[in-house]
């Protein structure tokens, strides 16, 4: 008895997939190899593992020295960062291409809405515009003569423009991204291009990065990046503050010691000021 052969699926050995990537962006100040290595060494001290393991953008765009790329790239990967491209042009450019890096395009980043503070007093309650083509009654018709079918006159001489009665809508912020459990060491969130919201314990060694804010609602004992793309304006909440690291927009610091009793465990918010950052007790108007 023969038997029909069952043909194999069509099948490729690889596919393309779209993927977000985070990645630290190293921004050069200097083309001298000894002050880079020495900032280097200093930078990942204190950061202690942060970002051991993370993508490295080199970012040399504000130097026109040439740079020593097979210094610095041997470097990054000792404290084990990984170089994956650079944003320079000129002889840097051809630099760290010829030692296989890729040029990345970071002017395309997208900007989050600005934040825009809450009025002091309530604002008062407008009623909606009638809908085109819908007569006006009650008490929402206008003052004046009647028209023949009872319905008020109109005066076109004080009729809003259609670019006046319909302003553009302001633009939607992205939905913030909510983590409703605990996070375990080892774990990472990043909230890309909106603010991150944590119900639960981020535990040591867990990490929560967003573009926007972060708010977490539960203690808050490993690390967090509110800003992660430039924001200075960002801001980190917690209702009970022991972290290992916080950083705004870069800036970050690492708690190496038992905070003030003021914040140490306690409701608590972190902001920019300046160029360092200020801890203080959530709530507490200084």
């Amino acid at each position: 008895m023969s038997s029909t052969p069952i043909p194999k699926k069509n099948t490729l050995a690889l596919d393309f997939k779209s993927a977000a990537l985070y990645a630290v962006r190293v921004v050069l100040h200097s083309h001298q190899l000894d002050e880079l290595l020495g900032a280097l060494d200093k930078r990942m001290h204190d950061a202690g593992s942060f970002f051991e393991n993370e993508p490295v953008v080199i970012d040399a765009s504000g130097l026109t020295e040439q740079v020593d790329w097979k210094g610095l790239v041997a470097a990054l990967r000792k404290h084990a960062l990984h170089p994956i491209g650079v944003v320079a042009d000129g002889v840097n450019l051809e630099g760290a291409l010829a030692l296989g890096l890729a040029q990345v395009d970071l002017s395309s980043a997208p900007t989050r809405p600005a934040a825009v503070p809450a009025q002091d007093k309530d604002m008062p309650v407008v009623a909606p515009p009638p809908e085109v083509g819908k007569p006006v009654t009650g008490e929402a018709a206008a003052p004046g003569k009647a028209g023949a079918n009872g319905s008020p006159a109109h005066n076109d001489a004080e009729a809003p423009s259609e670019a006046q009665a319909s302003p553009a809508p302001p633009a939607v912020a992205p939905a913030a991204m909510v983590v409703n459990r605990q996070l375990r060491s080892g774990q990472r969130v990043y909230a890309r291009d909106t603010d991150l919201i944590v119900i639960g314990v981020v535990s040591q060694g867990a990490e929560v990065i967003a573009d926007g804010n972060i708010h977490i609602y539960g203690p808050l004992r490993g690390k967090a990046m509110a800003g992660a793309r430039g924001d200075t304006s960002a801001r980190i909440f917690t209702t009970q503050l022991d972290p290992e690291l916080i950083a705004i927009a870069g800036v970050y610091r690492v708690i190496e010691t038992r905070l003030d009793d003021s914040v140490h465990n306690k409701p608590a918010i972190i902001q920019l000021s300046g160029d360092s950052l200020q801890i203080s007790e959530l709530g507490h108007k200084g």
